[in-house]
């Protein structure tokens, strides 16, 4: 059996893996953009948010966030499926742009920074900051042995029921 803690663990590494998640305002009618995601693990630890995103001044979900004064955040909406597609998520939370300097120095990297002509001080350069409060985490349940399961009578939803986690981060 597999509990809800040990679900929430398997998608925090999958996420600092894969980081790409699927990421929009919750007032966009669900429509979500591919974004590169990191944690700051220097701060918050290896399984907690917030996530945080680089991104530019013409992005939709900037613009749609304000001036980056802090207190322009809306509720924000991701869905995450790792590379192997054996952990999914859907994931709220509220997202602003984070202005603080020392977060950009500490999270940058050369991925990053291939995007950006003037660097660190490219005046396009934004960082998005999504607080994430709750997700619902699937663990892939269609697995070989749950296929051998099915064909010699053993109902699979039981086993698929230990794979789901509705969880707060």
């Amino acid at each position: 059996m597999t509990d809800d803690t040990e679900i929430k663990a398997k998608f925090w590494k999958a996420l600092r893996d894969d980081r790409t998640i699927m990421l929009g305002l919750a007032d966009e009618h669900g429509h979500t953009r591919p974004m590169t995601a990191q944690l700051d693990e220097e701060v918050h630890g290896e399984e907690n948010g917030p996530l945080y995103i680089f991104t530019s001044v013409d992005n939709g979900i900037v613009e749609k966030l304000g001036n980056g004064s802090g207190a322009d955040s809306h509720r924000a909406i991701s869905t995450f499926a790792s590379k192997g597609h054996d952990i999914f998520a859907t994931i709220d939370g509220t997202l602003s742009i984070d202005t603080d300097r020392s977060k950009v120095d500490r999270l940058w990297n050369r991925f990053v920074a291939a995007w950006y002509e003037d660097g660190k001080d490219d005046p396009n350069l934004r960082l998005l900051r999504f607080d994430t409060t709750h997700a619902e985490i699937w663990v892939d349940a269609s697995s070989t042995i749950a296929g051998i399961k099915m064909l010699i009578g053993i109902d699979p939803k039981q086993d698929y029921k230990d794979k789901v986690a509705d969880v707060a981060l």
